[in-house]
């Protein structure tokens, strides 16, 4: 894809994706405080959030619009910084399970 080929979106763009994260943080505003979803409160909320992050990094952080080698090296530093929360919570839980 050539440069010419790469369209950055609209401000039109802008606000629906400003809106849809507003929509995004009143769901969890919401689900926080209704009382019948505590039991699945964290995953609900690491949902909402996986997409509000989905949302920042691919159009205020233009990752859409960049090449791939630019995305690649983002992706990769999020990928083992997720690997050393998921280790690290493993191993700390394993700590906290009484035996």
């Amino acid at each position: 894809m050539s440069e010419e080929a790469r369209v950055h979106p609209s401000t039109g763009t802008y606000l629906i994706v400003a809106a849809f994260l507003t929509a995004l943080t009143a769901m969890e505003v919401t689900v926080f405080y209704v009382r019948a979803l505590k039991p699945v409160l964290l995953p609900v909320l690491l949902s909402l959030s996986a997409a509000k992050f989905a949302l920042v990094v691919l159009f205020y952080m233009h990752l859409k619009f960049d090449r791939w080698p630019y995305a690649g090296v983002f992706l990769a530093q999020l990928f083992f910084a997720v690997a050393v929360i998921v280790s690290l919570g493993l191993l700390f839980a394993t700590f906290l399970v009484p035996g």
